[in-house]
């Protein structure tokens, strides 16, 4: 593991060096934030946001100042509103052209989509939201089979086609909004283009990273992301780190000078993690499939101290209250306790909930 690119990487990921951000400030700041979950999509933010509460991310998201759809490598992002569409031009071509047969599998045809695209925005084009359970019953009622992952494919076909997007929540229901009712502003850049901001919002986040991390992260072409550094590199400063070439923002080059000895709970699918095809300078790899048990693509919320990856956590929320369980991959040294209960103080304050007890699912014995 390498402290060097760590250190770095939390202070650029704004993890250990949080300005006075707003939520869509961070969202723009990064790029993109991995959102499959939720819950562990709004704590991204908020931990990248001091001051920020649960509250006040939700409602950035509810006054579309943070938009969730589906964008980079087939999967739902927090992003910028102006950002969305050209984010879908990029990616969804592809993405669609891959899908080919996987709805072929689910018998989803071109006339089936075109039908459920037209019965959606019939719904939609007003100017409100639905739940998604709501549109699912809506387009069973039109003939439209949901079975199976049919209405999973079909939403996710229609937001790649630019048509719809996530809504504000609804109790704890996704709703889903036209994208061109929703987003009322949005940049429009030629393909050339949006691959260079691509690169550099990912190198400036993101760095000490590689062109293999940002293909990966952006689920484009080697060739592609090569094309986009360049674009950018007068922007951008390389280093060598261990044989290989990585490039950061300018101002980066300092943060080895201020070592993080914080604890920070991770949310899970955090970009920390996800952002890099190469995890190793801040995970193990024999320690790395224990933050996705059964290698099935569900990362866990996990325990960085010190810029690694030494655990991972969950919570219980509960009326009065919320409790944590930590499940450490080794014994904590003791000077890590404090700091992990601080960082526990910090998520419950998040929630705006105390915290009622602490456990560790491990033996756990200090050193």
């Amino acid at each position: 593991m390498n402290t060097n690119i760590a250190y770095r990487r939390l202070a650029n990921q704004l993890i250990n060096s949080p300005g006075s951000l707003e939520p869509e400030e961070v969202v723009r700041k990064l790029g993109a934030l991995q959102a499959q979950d939720y819950l562990q999509a709004v704590w991204a933010v908020g931990l990248r946001t001091p001051s920020a509460t649960l509250a006040g991310v939700e409602r950035a998201i509810a006054d579309g100042k943070i938009v969730l759809t589906w964008t980079l490598r087939g999967t739902i992002h927090c992003v910028p509103p102006e950002d969305v569409k050209w984010l879908l031009q990029l990616s969804g071509p592809r993405l669609l052209k891959q899908a080919v047969r996987r709805m072929a599998q689910l018998e989803l045809d071109e006339r089936t989509l075109e039908r459920s695209r037209e019965i959606i925005y019939n719904a939609l084009k007003n100017g409100g939201s639905i739940r998604r359970p709501d549109l699912l019953a809506l387009l069973e009622g039109e003939g439209i089979r949901t079975d199976g992952q049919r209405g999973y494919h079909i939403l996710w076909h229609s937001a790649y086609s630019g048509l719809i997007c996530f809504g504000p929540r609804s109790g704890k229901q996704q709703t889903f909004v036209l994208l061109d009712k929703w987003v009322e502003h949005s940049r429009e850049l030629s393909f050339e283009e949006s691959l260079s901001e691509l690169a550099l919002r990912y190198f400036t986040a993101h760095g000490p990273a590689t062109v293999k991390d940002l293909a990966w992260w952006a689920g484009i072409t080697l060739t592609e992301a090569r094309a986009g550094l360049d674009a950018v590199k007068p922007e951008l400063i390389s280093e060598i780190i261990s044989g290989t070439e990585y490039w950061m923002p300018a101002a980066s080059a300092a943060e080895t000078q201020f070592p993080s000895k914080e604890v920070h709970l991770l949310p899970g699918f955090d970009e920390y993690i996800l952002g890099y095809n190469d995890r190793s300078a801040v995970l193990e790899p024999e320690t790395a499939p224990r933050i996705v048990p059964g290698n099935n693509g569900v990362f866990l919320p996990t325990i960085a101290a010190d810029g690694q990856i030494l655990g991972t956590w969950k919570r219980t929320v509960k009326s009065k209250g919320v409790e944590l369980n930590f499940s450490p991959f080794e014994p904590l040294e003791r000077k890590w306790e404090e700091k992990l209960m601080q960082a526990a103080e910090r998520y419950a304050a998040f929630l705006g909930l105390p915290v009622l007890k602490t456990v560790f699912e491990k033996e756990y014995t200090a050193r």
